[in-house]
């Protein structure tokens, strides 16, 4: 239980702090969003691994750190606690949000961007906080947190910049009931970050050579 409430806390900060940036229109959204993502993992990775993103424990499941039968529970945990979050950024703010391509970008585009800022993450991920010869570094929260503001930064505006499943789907759902959205793009963001987390555990494998 310890295990999931941590995922649900971790998972609930990181998207009311994509909401209420992204709500607020301000520029330095990406650098607060990294920044809560690197917090909340120093906060819960010695109690759950800090995953906080269903394609990340995927990854991790791949990786043979986590049973198919707990990542299920901890991706169920995180969807809720992005969807709390999002009713959260409505209660306080007053309205809606959820991660959509940006104008005249192309499907492919969008779902490339997602593939490969999700793959950096979670091969960042599996080598910062799951490899044997890394281990107990100080470090892993600030690499974690900068490989996500890096990848907002950089395609935030091609492809909504969610590289996780729970950040795409969890604001999607409110939006959808509450607001005026659509499960349109909802499917982006499950293959695109999926895609990107299997990749990575595969990559993980060559460079140190395991299975």
């Amino acid at each position: 239980m310890a295990k999931l409430i941590t995922e649900f806390i971790g998972t609930f900060f990181l998207v009311f702090t994509i909401g209420m940036t992204v709500t607020a229109g301000t520029d330095f959204a990406p650098l607060a969003i990294g920044s809560a993502l690197m917090i909340m993992v120093y906060m819960g990775g010695h109690i759950s691994g800090a995953h906080y993103n269903p394609a990340v424990t995927l990854a991790i499941m791949m990786r043979g750190k986590i049973g198919a039968g707990e990542a299920m529970q901890y991706m169920v945990t995180q969807i809720v606690g992005a969807s709390v979050a999002a009713v959260m950024v409505n209660v306080i703010a007053g309205s809606t949000f959820a991660a959509a391509p940006g104008p005249d970008v192309g499907t492919v585009a969008a779902l490339l961007a997602e593939i490969l800022f999700t793959f950096a993450l979670a091969l960042v991920v599996l080598n910062v906080a799951t490899s044997p010869k890394t281990e107990g570094n100080s470090y892993y929260g600030l690499a974690i947190g900068f490989t996500v503001m890096t990848g907002a930064f950089a395609v935030g505006g091609v492809s909504g910049g969610a590289f996780n499943p729970a950040v795409g789907l969890g604001p999607i759902i409110i939006d959808t009931f509450m607001g005026d959205g659509g499960f349109g793009n909802a499917w982006l963001y499950i293959v695109g970050p999926c895609t990107g987390g299997v990749l990575a555990a595969v990559v993980y494998k060559m460079q140190h050579q395991e299975g």
